[in-house]
């Protein structure tokens, strides 16, 4: 008997799977990570413009004052600087390694409004200090204490200025001096002003020149007798000279030469992270990668053995791609993000799973010696499953890409890119990897080695057992309403600690070299002058102290305050947050969940029918409760890294109950006349293994994450464990019930059945072929 031709798979799978796999490794070889500040140490300071008496803040405006900043910044020598205009009216600068922002913030954050006038008198009269419409003023004379110095009109400013530079002072050889190149216009008006002083009598305050930087003289030299009267210093170039340091006169050189900002400038956030809470958290974060990716390959390969293995190589090169795609994006990436990427490589075993789990059923269902058909028939009819699932998870990394603020906004990016890069990895890199395995003639005369051919622990018990997990449905909802209002209950009566982010001020972070009791620092801060402040042990004994306003002077005081009986004091992590960002980070917090329930509730409508996409919105809803009401009894921080962690919770969810919705979905268009209970019954216990499965893996590396990634990730994990653990429960016993309900109250109209046809006819094709083998040897007596 001759044996049919075994079929080819396409070849251009293969080469797809090899060119992302050889780019992706060019890539990585080739280029280096952009880590962010929470992982490399160093400051960000985000500033606003605001409107000046005569420029409105605006993105014209603000672009302005971006240049000015970014000549600054170059100016103060730091490696790697990074500045970018965010909305229309805030820039964002990062500062890698600098861990005191004080001096940089001033330095930055300053107007810079330089200005040269002819003085025209001495007075001991202070005067208002504002200057007239022609730009006179009296000033204090920072050469004589007490005195004050008349100012005529504004000569020029400092746009007349062509380069600033701090250079030694060559005649004492131990002073520091600012040299000034004017450009021409400017250079011809400086020769005028010094030429009308060289005229005034030696000594008199009429053969000063006055120059000042934000309505403050910084320098007023008096003319040297060897100038010319009518003459004045020619050339375009003058001398600032004073009691400058090598830093003054460079802090002084790179204002000048950066110009006036065209509006003024209001800090409203500042993030300092230490190095070695950068690399500790690095080294945390890479130990929980491991540990947990080891952990989620070897579960696949017991339970799927052959293909299970294969699927962990597939894991493995989707993290080499994924991570390819970060660098050639150019992303940044931060501790969230990774975590996020972390989080995604247990979210890919997902599409592995569904796609096995269907091929296994199949194989079962037919007993056939054929391994390519129902490897082949998996992969099909998981696509639906699988695409929908992810869409729901990467709505909710959109929103935070675009609503989110700092490191958490990495951790939108490297989710989508994980999800992404995990269907290219499932649908493309496995199937080619099991098409190659499963031609082999050593595999095909071994169908136990590929794990499709077994029936698995969780199916085999389900099929002797039949449970009937939806007869009892009020139950259930009674439950979750119970479960639901204990939630209500702890955030109505616990209330929500919302971090600094959600509340404006400020929360710092110290490490001492002496243990101390959050009590003793406690005692210390207020000491300090500040009793209102919270102070809490935090990490591996490190204390933070939040308060709603704080100076970086205060802070230093505080930090002094610590010495005394933590000894040496570091500062490991510097949130400052401005009233208003704070309130505007709320109203996007709530926005994000507006949109993320609106977002999936549409996306479902279009995909489902309207009660089957309304069912799964209210068990996302159910969810999203539950985790929060956790948060509140246990008095957890909500901050931003929550809110991401929420969101992608959202995602979880929904893409939990889309995969037991697919199965409704694909029965119903079977039997549109089926008993809609029975129908969610078997989709239940037919994706039940593959809830388990995908939980477990996402399970190992969220463990893994809390116990090993440092407290940074440990409310963050102990968040998404929570949302895995009730949003599984939740397909079953809180969105089945509730499509049971609305579909009883609102049922489909039916189609109209084909004359002589009877419905009893399609009661077979109901099932896959494994439930319906199931059931003809359940009515034979056979067992399985």
């Amino acid at each position: 008997m001759s044996r049919a031709p075994l079929s080819r798979p396409p070849l251009w799978r293969a080469i797809v799977a090899l060119a992302a796999v050889a780019l992706s490794l060019y890539i990585a070889l080739t280029q280096s990570p952009r880590l962010g500040l929470d992982l490399r140490g160093g400051t960000q300071i985000v500033l606003e413009t605001r409107d000046s008496p005569t420029v409105k803040a605006d993105a014209a405006s603000t672009d302005r004052a971006l240049e000015v900043l970014r000549q600054r910044v170059d100016a103060l020598g730091v490696s790697e600087p990074g500045i970018a205009r965010s909305g229309e009216k805030r820039i964002i600068v990062e500062l890698p390694g600098v861990q005191d922002p004080r001096k940089a913030a001033e330095v930055i954050g300053r107007t810079a409004q330089l200005t040269v006038h002819p003085v025209t008198g001495a007075t001991a009269d202070a005067g208002s200090g504002m200057p007239e419409a022609d730009g006179s003023r009296t000033l204090p004379d920072p050469g004589r204490p007490g005195s004050h110095l008349k100012l005529g009109p504004t000569a020029f400013t400092g746009e007349g200025v062509e380069d600033a530079e701090a250079v030694l002072d060559q005649q004492s050889l131990g002073g520091w001096m600012v040299s000034l190149d004017f450009r021409k216009g400017a250079g011809d008006t400086w020769a005028k002003i010094t030429s009308a002083a060289a005229c005034a009598p030696s000594g008199a305050p009429e053969r000063r020149v006055a120059i000042t930087l934000d309505n403050k003289i910084i320098s007023a030299p008096g003319v040297n007798a060897d100038v010319v009267c009518g003459t004045g210093i020619t050339g375009g170039s003058t001398q600032i000279s004073g009691d400058f340091d090598r830093a003054g006169a460079h802090e002084l050189a790179a204002l000048v030469k950066g110009g006036a900002l065209p509006v003024p400038l209001d800090v409203v956030e500042q993030r300092t992270v230490g190095p070695t809470l950068g690399a500790d958290a690095i080294e945390a974060s890479a130990k929980a990668a491991v540990i947990g990716i080891a952990l989620t390959a070897l579960f696949i390969t017991v339970v799927y053995r052959l293909l299970g293995a294969l699927a962990a190589l597939a894991l493995a090169l989707y993290g080499l791609i994924s991570y390819a795609a970060l660098l050639a994006l150019g992303a940044t990436l931060t501790l969230p993000g990774l975590a996020g990427f972390v989080l995604a490589v247990g979210m890919a075993v997902d599409a592995n799973v569904l796609v096995f789990e269907r091929a296994r059923e199949e194989y079962l269902g037919v007993r056939s010696k054929d391994l390519a058909k129902p490897v082949k028939t998996g992969f099909a009819k998981a696509w639906s499953a699988v695409v929908d699932s992810n869409v729901t998870t990467l709505l909710a990394a959109g929103l935070l890409f675009y609503l989110a603020t700092g490191p958490v906004k990495g951790f939108g990016v490297t989710l989508s890119i994980g999800v992404l890069t995990s269907m290219l990895t499932a649908l493309v890199i496995t199937r080619a990897l099991a098409d190659f395995a499963i031609a082999r003639g050593f595999v095909r005369e071994r169908p136990g080695l590929t794990g499709i051919a077994s029936t698995g622990w969780v199916r085999a018990r389900l099929s002797r057992r039949n449970p009937d997990l939806v007869r009892h449905r009020r139950r259930w909802l009674g439950a979750s309403a119970v479960l639901v209002a204990v939630a209500v209950a702890g955030i109505l009566v616990r209330g929500l600690d919302f971090g600094v982010e959600f509340t404006g001020g400020r929360l710092v972070e110290y490490s001492t070299s002496r243990s101390v009791d959050a009590d003793t620092a406690r005692n210390a801060v207020a000491d300090a002058g500040f009793p209102r402040a919270v102070v809490q042990e935090s990490g591996d004994g490190d204390i933070t102290v939040r308060t709603e306003k704080l100076t970086d002077d205060e802070q230093q005081r505080v930090k002094a305050a610590l010495e005394k009986p933590g000894g040496t004091v570091t500062v490991e992590r510097d949130e400052q947050i401005g009233p208003s960002l704070g309130s505007e980070l709320r109203q996007k917090a709530l926005l994000a969940l507006g949109i993320a329930v609106a977002a999936q509730l549409i996306y479902l409508s279009v995909r489902f029918r309207w009660t089957l996409a309304a069912a799964a919105v209210s068990a996302m809803v159910h969810d999203v409760l539950l985790v929060v009401g956790l948060f509140a009894w246990l008095g957890k921080p909500v901050d931003s890294v929550f809110l991401a962690a929420l969101l992608t919770v959202i995602g979880y969810s929904v893409n939990d109950t889309v995969v037991v919705f697919d199965r409704v979905r694909e029965a119903r268009r079977r039997d549109p006349r089926g008993n809609l209970p029975d129908t969610a019954n078997h989709a239940v216990v037919q994706t039940l293994p593959r809830t388990v499965n995908t939980g477990m893996g996402a399970l190992f590396i969220l463990t893994a994450l809390a116990v090993l990634g440092g407290d940074s990730l440990a409310d963050f994990s102990v968040a998404l464990i929570a949302g895995v653990l009730v949003g599984t429960a939740s397909t079953v016993f809180t969105a089945v019930p509730v499509a049971i309900a609305l579909e009883h109250r609102n049922p489909p109209t039916p189609p109209a059945a084909a004359p002589g046809h009877r419905a009893e006819e399609q009661g077979p094709d109901r099932y896959s072929p494994f439930e319906a083998r199931v059931r003809k040897e359940r009515r034979t007596g056979a067992v399985v």
